[in-house]
């Protein structure tokens, strides 16, 4: 559990980042000039560590870059509510490519859990980030700033923790299950 929450908290690093200075310095140049420095930090970080630097950490490099850079150049507020459905669906996307969640887990799940478990249970992590994106543009079409602000902090994070707990559970049972059905035939 505590690998799969440190790499969901790196990969949300610079949207945390993001947040907390725009909410704290009402700043959406300082907001989103930190946001982009801490994405490339953290690609440039693992390449000089000669780490493999995953897909998703690309995705979220890139999408820091053109969006940051588009939040930058239009300073529309509607853009800025508009861009975690953009953010969540991209993401959504690059979850529906099968083995995605390997990194995530520890070795315990992946060798008492079957890879099209594994790979089913990613598939519905995309189906929750395409989720996300539509509730996010209801939200955002619907309401003013104060109330997307709110369900961006709490429903969009809660939703991913909510679900994060759910799998933890169920794939905890599972290797539990596993693991003493192989103890049983031993």
């Amino acid at each position: 559990m505590q690998i799969a929450l440190r790499q969901l908290f790196l990969d949300f690093l610079s949207a945390i980042v993001f947040l907390l200075l725009y909410a704290l310095t009402d700043s959406l140049a300082i907001a989103t000039g930190l946001a982009v420095a801490v994405s490339v930090a953290q690609v440039a970080i693992a390449k000089m560590r000669g780490q493999h630097v995953d897909a998703m950490q690309w995705l979220v490099l890139g999408l820091v870059l053109v969006l940051g850079a588009v939040t930058l150049i239009t300073h529309d507020s509607r853009f800025i509510m508009i861009k975690p459905s953009l953010v969540h669906g991209a993401i959504g996307i690059v979850m529906l490519r099968p083995g995605w969640m390997g990194r995530y887990l520890p070795k315990v799940a992946t060798e008492n859990l079957s890879q099209r478990f594994i790979i089913n249970a990613g598939y519905c992590w995309a189906a929750l980030m395409f989720v996300l994106a539509i509730a996010n543009v209801i939200v955002a079409t619907s309401f003013g700033f104060r109330v997307w602000g709110w369900f961006v902090s709490v429903g969009l994070i809660g939703a991913k923790l909510v679900a994060f707990f759910i799998q933890y559970a169920i794939m905890r049972m599972a290797v539990r299950k596993r693991r003493a059905a192989a103890s049983q035939t031993a």
